[in-house]
């Protein structure tokens, strides 16, 4: 049978599929106490109540403000099981950030969940006027209700019904809504859970943002999707991690490549292999250094397997597999069912991933989706014979210096492996001739000292002249969202 003859019609069936069959299996812990599926099936019902309570119809836009947490989850589903589109938002954002969301989405209603440790989510519910309601999952923060939301269309398929409603901003930095159906949610779910040969007896760790595609679906939907229980944290530290790893006996990690960097820093490199019950490690969301990679596998004792996805594709594209891991920098094969193809080095994609399309801007659509549903990443790569493929870098981000064509990722790749240096990004600079510089900046490893000039020197070992930065820029820490990836915009600022 096809996997999509097997998929939920919504994604709000998840919790209730286990609370019927294993209701006393745990679905959540939140740090205090762990959630059975059975409770956190009535959490979804009665949060589902308080939204139809406080007028949420059909095609409504929620807008979710806050960290992982109970009440984010609960209110996933919940918006799912009423045919409203989620809008996450975390609240690390920027009150601007924030606040173009919620008028681009005109969001209907918007609740802000302030974590203790989020004093930037109550700082965005008191700027918008939200009021406390005493809730069964705690205390929210509710926004007025919008009047001018005009409710989007309901469709009982699940391919053309938009479950989620994410932000993101691109290389451009204006933020777009990525439209994503519930059966682009469950596909990925279903998949990753797969890949990951997950069971019940799992647990995962759900440190990656909820607010962002990666967190929602692999993370968050593909853990639950499978039966097992998911280990939320709002914020990652290597303290928390290690202790997780320790008391909570984790199954299943998965991260972005900094994360694993400042584990590293913190326990002063990979000396010797960390106790743990390990089974699976990822990361995604950024280039994987093979240096950085091959010193969390001493660390870790598991391979650490890489993948390449992107917002608009839900987000899975490709990944390494359990049973082949790589030592290079192949963010592995396209995942089952779905097709890509290497157009003049660029990646289209297509697939029950692909999304709807961005809120509206139909000529933003058009310019990246196909009406046969070619997808067009905007991302450079090569494919090697046995179908393996390699990022090179996005073809937006292109410098050219010299009349050369040269890729931030490839220059970021070597500096990053310097052993001195945590993580790397690398923009063009116009200048009045018409020719671009290489500006690089630099967040170097707190345990080592190292100077530009000697990064410099270290580059033009490894490099051609062209490609070999006009500046490099050492900063303590580099601007990163809630995910771990480099924001790029800011720098861009600075440049």
């Amino acid at each position: 049978m096809d996997l999509l003859d097997t998929l939920p019609a919504r994604i709000s069936d998840i919790p209730r599929r286990w609370a019927q069959r294993t209701p006393h299996a745990h679905a959540l812990h939140d740090g205090q106490r762990h959630w059975t599926y059975a409770e956190l099936d009535t959490a979804v019902a009665q949060a589902a109540e308080l939204l139809r309570r406080w007028q949420l119809r059909p095609g409504d836009r929620l807008a979710i403000v806050g960290e992982n947490c109970v009440a984010q989850v609960a209110l996933t589903f919940a918006a799912a099981a009423l045919d409203a589109w989620i809008v996450h938002i975390n609240g690390r954002l920027s009150g601007r950030e924030v606040d173009v969301v919620l008028r681009h989405s005109g969001a209907r209603l918007a609740i802000y969940l302030p974590l203790s440790m989020s004093p930037e989510t109550s700082a965005h519910a008191a700027r918008n006027q939200a009021v406390p309601m005493p809730t069964p999952l705690g205390t929210w923060l509710v926004g007025a209700l919008n009047p001018h939301c005009v409710p989007e269309p309901v469709h009982a398929a699940s391919e053309q019904q938009v479950a989620a409603l994410l932000y993101t901003s691109g290389t451009t930095g204006a933020p777009k809504g990525v439209m994503l159906s519930h059966r682009n949610l469950l596909f990925i779910a279903a998949v990753s859970s797969s890949l990951r040969g997950l069971t019940p007896d799992d647990r995962a760790y759900g440190v990656l943002p909820i607010t962002h595609v990666y967190g929602l679906t692999s993370v968050m939907l593909g853990t639950l999707y499978a039966g097992a229980c998911l280990h939320l944290c709002p914020r990652f530290t290597p303290d928390a991690l290690l202790n997780a790893l320790h008391d909570e006996r984790l199954t299943i990690v998965q991260g972005v490549p900094a994360m694993y960097a400042r584990l590293l820093e913190k326990l002063g490199g990979a000396q010797r292999k960390l106790p743990n019950h390990l089974r699976f490690a990822y990361a995604g969301g950024s280039p994987l250094a093979p240096t950085l990679k091959a010193q969390v596998e001493a660390l870790l004792g598991v391979p650490l397997h890489n993948g390449y996805g992107l917002t608009e594709a839900a987000p899975t594209v490709s990944q390494t597999r359990l049973d082949t891991p790589r030592s290079d920098s192949s963010v592995g094969y396209p995942i089952p069912g779905v097709e890509v193809r290497v157009d003049n080095g660029e990646l289209w994609v297509r697939g029950p991933n692909v999304m709807r399309g961005y809120y509206q801007e139909p000529a933003l659509t058009v310019a990246v989706l196909r009406d046969d549903g070619w997808l067009n990443t905007g991302d450079m790569v090569r494919q090697d014979a046995d179908g393996a493929l390699f990022i090179i870098g996005r073809s937006k981000e292109l410098i050219i210096r010299s009349g050369f064509n040269v890729y931030p990722l490839e220059v970021e790749t070597v500096l990053n492996a310097h052993p001195a240096v945590t993580q790397s990004a690398v923009l063009g600079r116009a200048r009045a001739d018409g020719d671009e510089d290489i500006i690089a900046f630099v967040e170097p490893d707190p345990r080592h000292q190292v100077t530009p000039a000697e990064l410099a020197s270290y580059l033009a070992d490894h490099l051609a002249p062209y490609k070999r930065p006009s500046d490099i820029i050492l900063m303590p820490a580099l601007p990163a969202a809630a995910t771990g990836k480099i924001l790029k915009s800011q720098l861009r600022q600075m440049v």
